[in-house]
């Protein structure tokens, strides 16, 4: 393949694992708005096409050792003319207090089977893509999708993806990027796993630390968890498996390795860490190289034992549900789960509102159909789609959603029906531990892995602590790079971080949730106080949409200089400085990332702020919180109509409080005491 686009003349074709190393092809200097147009202008070609009208370029990697040509899509996208307009990434990441930027940029590497055609509409929305990278035109971004061998390429592996998307935000000097951490190999939470061997993510190689944890898990939580778990001894686990079915297997495994390192093996994060590095396992006998780290993959005997069931051959098969919030729950998506079950629920109301109205004949929609009833409520046409992919034998409320091709039309449509007792959802949980194991500890690595992951991580942590910090580290996804601001001494420019202040025409009604980032702006290393002004004008009118006219007056701490005064040996070179300015655009919807919505998160377990788990607010004080907190398990429904504890608590008088117990805190059942007290008319 890269022999064929070679020899029919295409230019910008750069070596994939030395592209945009240091000289290697430009070396961008400037911020990061300014570095990705000399890179679109000198490394790639602009595409005869667009993708919803927004311009494309194509840069070409050649991987030497596979002779495959790969593209690399830079695609810019304007805010101002995108139905996108705000970033789910930056409120879920806890940026929404950021200014919207006017550019966002797409870096995409798409699916193998995706290399020699043309980019669709739907290409932000899909998962499949080997990188995808979005970064705001301020120089803060997100990773949001990546895979290698595991995730279906043939060619390239995620170490070398990781290695490329380091790269890439390295020399256009992104200032931070985050990743949601929600990747699985073999049944195992990586996080978990590699949490526990290593003390950081898989992500953690490149630096990525945490940043987040949602349900309001902080830093030092999720330390502590880490510690916890890394540290059990392995003499404590045979101990308190001596009395179970499965102390000999875990004897056996534990004693293997104990065998085959050059080290003693301690504690758990010790043994975790001695098996991922191990190359090969195939003779007990031998103790083998571990020179370096190495993932092998499971053998075919285990794929086979634990591959979900296949369709039944007979004439009859057994069809089995699974419960849409499950679903949901487990898919890498970039919309909250919230969202996905919305979206759900809104598409099965329409689903048997049709069926209601036809008495004869098909009541199943197709595809178009069940997506323009849902465009009725929903404007974000790549999220019904999205769901649309994901709606087939599940468990919606009390119905099940099928989706069948309809003999007679020849037309795929979507059909429901109620939950029977026989349509019992499909149990998601880890297999029986030890289930069909067979004890053959050595033979290969990553099925004893799944063994110890299985019943050291999750069935072992029998006391509340150790369940606990299991969950801590489960629920931490959000984790985070920085690239600090530096200034080269020995340079000609003079940089700044440069932040609007809040009281500058009445901008704090902007800064409600946080201060903004500042700005990079360079100016000559002999410019003026008026040069640095123009500067900021400048820089601040190119990246945020409510600054087209902004005006700087002054610059604090320099607000009795004269405009022509230098600003060498005055202001240190590096520093972050503060300026006031008019001109702003207060009225534009465009003004922090996390939307116009004033709307307000308190809940019981310490979040503050949208974090992209499940929430429900209370019909009443209209706060929100998670359901998990409120008691709704996420194989529930969200109930039509909910008020959160607080308020139903200052609602019911004592006695009718003691008058009825409360199931999940604001559901309908425990709200009717006090709605028939107070008089209301509410309808659920």
């Amino acid at each position: 393949m890269a022999t064929e686009k070679m020899k029919k003349g295409v230019s910008n074709i750069y070596e994939f694992h030395s592209f945009l190393d240091p000289g290697c092809p430009i070396t961008p200097m400037g911020p990061f708005r300014d570095n990705i147009r000399y890179f679109l202008q000198e490394c790639a070609e602009v595409k005869e096409y667009t993708v919803e009208g927004m311009p494309i370029w194509c840069t070409f990697l050649v991987h030497k050792s596979k002779g495959v040509l790969i593209p690399l899509y830079t695609i810019e996208e304007n805010v101002k003319s995108s139905v996108r307009t705000f970033c789910d990434h930056c409120r879920c990441a806890g940026w929404s207090h950021h200014l919207v930027s006017k550019r966002k940029y797409h870096l995409i590497i798409p699916a193998d089977s995706e290399w020699k055609k043309h980019l669709d509409d739907g290409v932000f929305d899909d998962q499949t893509h080997i990188l995808h990278g979005l970064i705001h035109s301020n120089g803060f971004g997100h990773l949001i999708s990546l895979n290698g061998i595991e995730g279906g390429s043939k060619y390239l592996c995620g170490r070398e993806v990781m290695d490329l998307w380091e790269r890439i935000c390295t020399s256009f000097r992104a200032r931070k990027i985050t990743v949601e951490d929600v990747s699985r190999k073999h049944m195992m939470d990586l996080r978990l796993l590699y949490g526990v061997a290593y003390g950081h993510t898989w992500f953690g190689r490149w630096g990525y630390k945490f940043s987040h944890g949602s349900f309001g898990i902080m830093e030092h939580h999720y330390e502590k968890a880490i510690e916890m778990l890394s540290s059990i001894e392995l003499d404590q686990v045979i101990d308190d498996f001596r009395y179970i079915s499965r102390s000999n297997v875990m004897k056996q495994v534990i004693a293997c390795y104990r065998g085959l390192s050059n080290t003693p093996l301690i504690t758990v994060r010790d043994l975790f860490r001695f098996i991922l590095v191990v190359k090969s396992c195939n003779s007990v006998k031998e103790k083998p190289n571990v020179t370096a780290p190495v993932l092998r993959a499971c053998s075919a005997r285990y794929l086979i034992r634990n591959a979900a069931p296949n369709k039944s051959v007979g004439k009859e098969k057994s069809v089995r549900y699974r419960k849409f919030s499950n679903v949901a729950a487990s898919l890498d998506s970039r919309w909250p789960v919230r969202r996905l079950e919305f979206t759900a629920d809104v598409i099965v109301e329409a689903l048997r509102e049709k069926r209601e109205a036809i008495r004869f004949g098909s009541c199943g929609m197709s595809r178009q159909e069940a997506r323009d009833a849902a465009r009725l409520h929903i404007g974000d046409t790549g999220l019904i789609d999205y769901v649309l992919k994901s709606m087939n034998n599940v468990i919606i409320g009390g119905y099940v959603v099928r989706r069948a091709v309809n003999r007679a039309t020849r037309v795929l449509e979507y059909t429901i029906q109620e939950l029977r007792n026989c349509d019992q959802p499909e149990q998601e949980k880890l297999p029986e531990p030890f289930q069909d194991y067979n004890v053959n500890p050595g033979a290969d690595a990553y099925t004893d892995v799944l063994c110890l992951y299985n019943n050291l991580l999750l069935s072992f942590a029998e006391s509340d602590e150790l369940s606990l910090a299991v969950r801590i580290v489960l629920d931490s996804k959000q984790f985070l790079k920085e690239w600090p601001f530096s200034d080269d001494p020995n340079d000609s420019l003079l940089r700044f971080i440069c932040c609007i202040l809040p009281n500058s025409n009445g901008l704090e009604a902007v800064f409600t949730k946080g201060y903004p980032p500042g700005e990079v702006v360079e100016v000559p290393l002999h410019s003026t106080i008026g040069d640095l002004k123009i500067a900021v004008e400048s820089a601040m009118r190119d990246t945020y949409c409510i600054m087209d006219n902004l005006m700087i007056t002054d610059i604090v701490g320099m607000e009795q200089l004269e405009d022509y005064e230098v600003l060498f040996g005055i202001v240190q070179s590096g520093s972050e400085l503060w300026v006031r300015g008019f001109g702003l655009d207060l009225d534009s919807e465009l003004k922090n990332e996390g939307g116009s919505d004033n709307w307000t998160v308190n809940c019981r377990c310490g979040a503050r702020d949208d974090d992209g788990e499940r929430m429900v607010s209370c019909d009443i004080c209209e706060i929100w919180q998670h359901t998990r907190c409120c008691g709704i398990e996420d194989s529930e429904v969200v109930p039509p109509l909910f008020v959160c504890e607080a308020c139903c608590t200052s609602l019911a008088p004592p006695r009718a409080q003691n008058s009825f117990e409360f199931g999940h805190y604001g559901t309908a059942a425990a709200l009717v005491p006090c709605a028939s007290h107070f008089g209301m008319d509410l309808i659920y």
